[in-house]
């Protein structure tokens, strides 16, 4: 068993049980720190294939995006969290159950699969950044400039919409 092996099953590990948590948890705060243990395992997942900048973009944008969304999460949202205990029993097994058999069905199939080697490094002494950088702006170019535009405008629109219900008050 390798290194890398034992890290990539830990990250999997963290990954998975961090996304299984947000969506079982009740109150906001935990949900949103299980997702972010799902994003930091996720960056990890790319440091292992070698994508160091994916990984650093992700913790950079994400960490930024779960503080928003912790706050909005508090200051929107109720925090008496009141337990329904009807049917919510009933609900979890055959969640579980559901899971269990998609988990066995995919790891069925990929111990069935045969994977092809690894494709050969087109210039191994280019850095990870470099050849990101070459192809968003020589193919793009266009998706990339249209992406900026969008969140431009849901920019704009996002302060147009809040300065007309500050108005209203």
């Amino acid at each position: 068993m390798s290194g890398s092996f034992a890290a990539f099953f830990i990250l999997s590990l963290l990954t998975i049980g961090g996304a299984v948590f947000m969506i079982s948890f009740t109150r906001v705060v935990h949900m949103v720190i299980s997702l972010g243990v799902t994003f930091l395992s996720i960056a990890g997942l790319f440091i292992l294939l070698e994508a160091e900048f994916v990984a650093v973009s992700q913790v950079l944008v994400y960490s930024g995006a779960i503080s928003i969304l912790m706050l909005f999460g508090i200051m929107l949202t109720k925090h008496d969290a009141i337990e329904d205990g009807g049917s919510r029993g009933v609900n979890r097994i055959v969640g579980f159950l559901i899971v269990a058999v998609f988990f066995a069905i995919c790891f069925w199939a990929i111990q069935r699969t045969t994977w092809p080697g690894p494709a050969p490094i087109s210039q191994p002494d280019v850095s990870n950044a470099k050849q990101i950088g070459m192809e968003v702006f020589t193919k793009y170019v266009i998706p990339f400039e249209l992406v900026s535009v969008l969140l431009l405008v849901a920019l704009v629109g996002a302060i147009i919409m809040a300065k007309k219900e500050g108005d209203n008050e």
